[in-house]
């Protein structure tokens, strides 16, 4: 059973922060308007206070999260992918890879893979949570091309 005090103070704050990183990773990748942003940003916050699952490591960071949110703190906590080098949206992914080995080194198997899968399944729940392009609804896609690439980018990453 894998829990906070098994992560250090530096850490800790970036597995807290992973389901939101999962659900930027795919605003990156196709960005909408403020609308599309807001929709994508609670459908994450909803997936990451309701983990699919019941270990402990995803209780704990959902309960931390959902402390932040009542605090009105953004569980980000100032991770910005930099303009500079990379794309934002390869350094997203890589925070994710990293994150993810983090985990895997920590946790057991069982709890690195549920972890991982709530990962995935935050960044689907920022990609189903508005349609993306058409005109005034027409022709909109629930989830667009490239969110789909970046979807497929972030199952790759978490999984390897």
């Amino acid at each position: 059973m894998t829990t906070k005090s098994d992560f250090t103070e530096d850490e800790w704050p970036r597995v807290v922060r992973a389901p939101f990183v999962a659900g930027m990773a795919i605003s990156l990748a196709d960005p909408g308007g403020p609308i599309e942003a807001t929709k994508e940003t609670m459908a994450t916050l909803k997936s990451a206070t309701n983990p699919p699952s019941r270990e402990q490591l995803l209780t704990e960071v959902a309960l931390e999260i959902q402390d932040m949110a009542q605090r009105k703190q953004s569980p980000l906590g100032g991770y910005r992918p930099s303009a500079e080098g990379a794309s934002a949206g390869e350094q997203v992914l890589e925070e994710l890879r990293s994150i993810q080995a983090l985990v895997s080194a920590k946790a057991e198997p069982e709890e690195a893979a549920a972890f991982a899968a709530w990962l995935v399944t935050s960044a689907q729940a920022a990609a189903d949570a508005a349609k993306e392009g058409g005109f005034m609804g027409f022709r909109a896609q629930q989830v667009s091309e490239r969110e789909q690439a970046m979807l497929d980018q972030v199952r790759a990453a978490v999984s390897a």
